[in-house]
């Protein structure tokens, strides 16, 4: 287990399960701790402990080992599975996740399954290439959703003794953390905790009280219209599966309709893009366009500019952004829209465009509790053009898409949001 870090609606744990059962074995989870995944910190790692600690519980009540043991994942994996008939393991799309794999398959002398269980259409079914955009994906992926946007059936394992492995004390979250080498700089976030029950309560209030409105309110940021459940996507602790099926139950609405689009549609995009695109996380990754535009106004004469340190600190002469800023630092997310408006504003205000990238992605993987995600890559990408279409030419974006502070005025109540985030940060 590692990128589906839940107990339900897990593919790779029912494949697992119905493999043990045909050969009369018990089922071992095993999860390999290490303090080295690129750009994670304290904040990350509390939370993903948070929903480990829930996943060993409903492991144990169904029977299940859990073991949870530090070093490198593949390393734990391979010397777990000595003593398995066969390993099985959860798919992940980021760089690091696939080498941990294909380490796991070339080095172990078991068979080693690999099971996709965090997207509703498995990536590579859906394309077996980078994808242009939105609109040349979702008619390969609405073509198999009645194949795979179906419940998964509970397993329940024949054997259910306990083998005694060793391990972590799982339970120990606090302890735990103490004995990582950990970026301390930035706290967990009061008020937002991990695991699936925490999930599946907030997926139940999002759809009683959001989804009706979601079509017409999600990109107003002056409105707490959108559902929050990307930290929980991110770590695994709830599946997009469950969400979808639970959103269907729902009276069919425009709201269920474009909740729906983001969840599946867009969001596995961004799996296509982190999957097919070995330069997904720099500048180069880029459509050519969208580089050479950047590029032919990179000396163009920029408003305002802005350093690194100022930028993190909310220092700038905006007080919109200083808000949007100030929602990623203190809560660990900020509202879509803003998150749009962020990045643009970031490209603006740096002297370089291949400079202003790794700016926005470097504080992006380390505020945002779904930093370091296919989403969050591809959400960075798209300040720059990724997956968008030319515009008319400007100084500093040439035919990327621009954002302005009137934009916001215009469109919103934006003065309430920044009102919003100064009240939810004092309350923290």
């Amino acid at each position: 287990m590692q990128q589906s870090q839940r107990a339900v609606d897990n593919h790779a744990l029912a494949y697992a399960i119905d493999q043990a059962n045909e050969l009369g074995l018990p089922v071992v989870v095993c999860f390999g701790l290490t303090d080295r995944f690129p750009e994670a910190n304290l904040r990350h790692f509390a939370f993903m402990l948070q929903g480990l600690r829930e996943t060993g519980e409903a492991l144990r009540e169904m029977g299940v080992e859990f073991v949870l043991r530090t070093g490198n994942p593949p390393n734990v994996a391979q010397q777990l599975g000595l003593r398995a008939a066969m390993i099985v393991c959860d798919q992940g799309c980021l760089r690091i996740q696939r080498q941990w794999r294909s380490q796991l398959a070339e080095n172990s002398e078991r068979r080693v399954v690999q099971v996709e269980s965090d997207v509703v259409v498995p990536v590579e079914a859906a394309s077996n290439k980078e994808e242009y955009a939105a609109a040349t994906l979702r008619p390969k992926i609405h073509r198999l959703l009645d194949r795979f946007l179906v419940p998964l059936a509970v397993r329940e394992p024949k054997i259910q003794r306990p083998i005694g492995l060793d391990s972590i004390d799982w339970r120990s979250t606090e302890a735990i953390l103490q004995t990582l080498d950990l970026d301390r700089t930035v706290p967990p976030v009061a008020g937002i905790l991990g695991g699936h029950s925490r999930a599946t309560a907030r997926l139940a209030d999002f759809l009683s009280l959001r989804l009706e409105g979601y079509a017409d309110q999600r990109n107003d940021p002056a409105v707490d219209q959108q559902s929050g459940l990307s930290p929980y996507l991110h770590f695994g602790q709830i599946s997009p599966l469950t969400i979808a099926l639970k959103a269907m139950q729902m009276p069919r609405s425009e709201g269920t309709s474009a909740f729906l689009e983001e969840l599946i549609v867009r969001r596995e995009l961004a799996c296509n893009f982190t999957e097919f695109n070995p330069n997904y996380d720099r500048f180069d990754g880029l459509p050519d366009w969208c580089r050479q535009t950047l590029q032919k106004h990179e000396s163009d004469a920029r408003p305002y500019l802005y350093e690194e340190p100022q930028l993190e600190a909310a220092q700038t002469h905006d007080p919109y952004w200083n808000a949007a800023m100030t929602e990623m630092k203190q809560t660990g997310k900020m509202h879509g829209y803003m998150r749009m408006y962020w990045g643009k504003k970031i490209l603006e205000w740096t002297d370089d465009p291949k400079r202003a990238f790794e700016v926005a992605l470097r504080l992006n993987n380390k505020y945002f509790l779904d930093g370091r995600d296919p989403n969050s890559f591809c959400g960075v990408a798209w300040c720059f053009g990724k997956h968008d279409r030319p515009w008319a030419e400007r100084p500093i974006f040439g035919t990327v898409r621009y954002m302005n502070a009137n934009g916001l005025r215009r469109k919103f109540d934006i003065d309430a949001y920044v009102r919003r985030v100064m009240a939810a940060t004092l309350d923290l």
